[in-house]
């Protein structure tokens, strides 16, 4: 059996089913849970943590974007994707978290959305 998002194999009975489609775990998370980058109160916490405890600490993945951003100067999803060899979906979850850490921001370059470093 497949997710019908998707289409990465999965075992019968992992499915869970969402307006008639057989999901995967991760795209009924997805569905459930869409990334925000826009929110006031994430941007919040981030900074508490910050204050609190002297910096926000970043991931692995988190902290090779902004190794990427640094070195071209921006980039979109799907050049930070292909670099990595991450989902465009992970992606897109890192740098919510990273603009909620006001690490990076969104900015267009000749009409492109790409990301760069705050």
């Amino acid at each position: 059996m497949n997710c019908d998002r998707c289409h990465q194999a999965m075992e019968p009975g992992e499915e869970a089913m969402l307006h008639g489609q057989a999901l995967c775990e991760d795209c009924y998370m997805d569905a459930f849970s869409p990334t925000r980058t826009c929110d006031p109160w994430a941007v919040r916490s981030a900074q508490h943590c910050k204050d609190s405890f002297g910096s926000a600490a970043v991931s692995a993945e988190q902290a090779k974007i902004i190794d990427i951003l640094k070195e071209t100067g921006g980039a979109d999803i799907a050049f930070l994707s292909q670099r990595l060899g991450t989902a465009p979906a992970d992606i897109q979850r890192e740098m919510a978290a990273l603009r909620h850490m006001e690490k990076v921001r969104g900015a267009l370059q000749d009409g492109k959305k790409i990301f760069c470093l705050w």
